[in-house]
């Protein structure tokens, strides 16, 4: 996703005792649910021709949706404002059953572009629906994804936004209790809010597996080690990027001296540089790497032109399309059948 440059020169390169470097987190930047959910709507657009629409943001990112909309694609709120017969998408956040059901009443063609993971905590919902097993999810009220996850099964979920929130729960029966969360949380806080639900019900069950993503934990331990030796950590993202305001109150807590959110290079500020020697540089699950590099030239202008990688985890996941997108309009599978965007 290309993106003009700006004018350089805006940071002015002031001294600091020592020599300035940035650390720059690896992994970072585009995970594979977020590379299949907007090739999913950059094929749909080849494929069906403009305009394609896409319910909420395809992923949370300024950037992605600004580009997306330059291509074609008209972004709603809801599936009642597609008109009837045409062309909708899905986000990778993933939709309840009622939005399915809406779409199929309106003889909408729906593409399906929710990341696989969050499937899978659909699928455990359902699962322990159906064995009329109580659940609790953590996650934060309001986010599509728990929307989502919490219209698989309504009358027996609960959201649990966090450790604070146990203390007040009602549940119908203690033994017969499950926990799912949201996948993109920060994985000490789910643990503690987990933590606090065993005391109260010591029962409680634990899903099959992890539901938090990998790309969320590999990104929060790059942080972390990262944080204790930055005097500045910037996060490129959104700032309704749940994954990335997470990169940016994890730096916060493992010890970096300041943290802060940026969607564009432009919006770094001189005063955050005064005195900083060494920069963390991370950005969420849902940022093109483009966004990265114009804020390391940015501060390379600046004197931040030591850059070293701080590897942490290797990622080569990727994910097929959903199943409309794998053929072009012959018939002939698409070479981008499995996404497979470069990600650092």
């Amino acid at each position: 996703m290309p993106r003009m440059r700006r004018l350089g020169g805006r940071l002015k390169n002031l001294p600091v005792e020592g020599d300035k470097r940035v650390l720059l987190a690896a992994p970072r930047g585009y995970c594979a649910g977020v590379d299949r959910a907007v090739v999913a709507v950059e094929k749909a657009l080849e494929r069906y021709g403009a305009p394609v629409y896409v319910r909420k943001q395809i992923v949370h990112n300024v950037h992605v949706v600004q580009t997306l909309e330059k291509m074609g694609a008209i972004f709603v709120e809801e599936v009642e404002e597609v008109p009837e017969g045409a062309n909708v998408v899905f986000s990778a956040h993933g939709v309840s059953p009622a939005v399915v059901q809406e779409a199929a009443d309106r003889h909408l063609h729906a593409i399906d572009a929710t990341c696989p993971l969050v499937t899978k905590v659909h699928r455990e919902a359902v699962r322990f629906a159906k064995q009329d097993m109580e659940i609790l999810l953590i996650g934060h009220t309001g986010h599509e994804e728990v929307e989502g996850t919490a219209g698989q099964a309504p009358e027996l979920i609960t959201i649990v936004n966090s450790p604070d929130d146990v203390d007040d729960l009602v549940v119908k029966d203690p033994d017969r209790l499950v926990w799912l969360s949201q996948t993109t949380l920060s994985v000490d806080e789910t643990m503690e809010t987990v933590r606090r639900l065993r005391e109260r019900f010591p029962n409680l069950q634990d899903p099959p597996s992890d539901d938090i993503c990998y790309a969320t934990q590999n990104r929060q331990v790059a942080i972390k080690k990262i944080a204790p030796e930055a005097d500045l950590v910037l996060v490129v993202g959104s700032t309704n990027s749940s994954n990335s305001v997470r990169l940016v109150e994890v730096a916060l807590e493992y010890g970096a001296k300041a943290a802060y959110l940026v969607d564009f290079a432009e919006e770094v500020k001189q005063e955050w540089l005064e005195g900083v020697k060494t920069i963390g540089i991370s950005s969420g699950a849902s940022v093109p790497e483009v966004l990265v590099q114009e804020l390391l030239d940015d501060l390379g202008e600046a004197g931040y032109e030591d850059v070293r990688a701080v590897v942490t985890a290797e990622e080569d996941l990727v994910f097929s399309l959903p199943k409309e997108l794998r053929k072009d309009a012959a018939g002939n599978r698409d070479a981008r059948a499995l996404g497979g965007r470069v990600r650092a």
